[in-house]
């Protein structure tokens, strides 16, 4: 009697956990949880920066067709351009590959800098 008690006991549980391992498939999945947040990031976006400077190319490429920009504008905001780019290769070299904060900083600055020499430039009156 104890014997068929204890196989009773074993088959309602094996049942039991047959049953809870069905219902848990059909449960939905839980929500992804996302990455745990660190201090700040490395880097900006990967392409920010690039984008940027193909941009400012663009602006100063269009004023050129336009004629908005002399020979001599556009000489000096593409040797500016050259510039930067050449600056922030040796900012790298010197980081092992990435930019610090500072050099963020600092090729933002010029960025602007030049930004606001294409648009004064392109508004001037000047025409080629």
């Amino acid at each position: 009697m104890i014997r068929g008690s204890i196989l009773t006991a074993v088959a309602i549980v094996a049942l039991s956990v047959s049953g809870f391992s069905q219902s848990a498939q059909t449960a939905p999945p839980a929500p992804p949880t996302a990455p745990a947040p660190t201090a700040r990031p490395a880097a900006p976006p990967p392409g920010t920066a690039a984008q940027r400077s193909q941009r400012q190319q663009q602006r100063i490429a269009q004023g050129v067709h336009s004629g908005q920009l002399t020979a001599g504008e556009t000489r000096n905001l593409e040797n500016r351009e050259a510039s930067v780019n050449r600056e922030k290769r040796a900012m790298r070299a010197e980081n092992g590959g990435r930019l610090s904060a500072r050099d963020r900083r600092a090729i933002n600055r010029r960025q602007n800098r030049i930004s606001h020499s294409i648009y004064h430039d392109k508004h001037n009156g000047a025409r080629r």
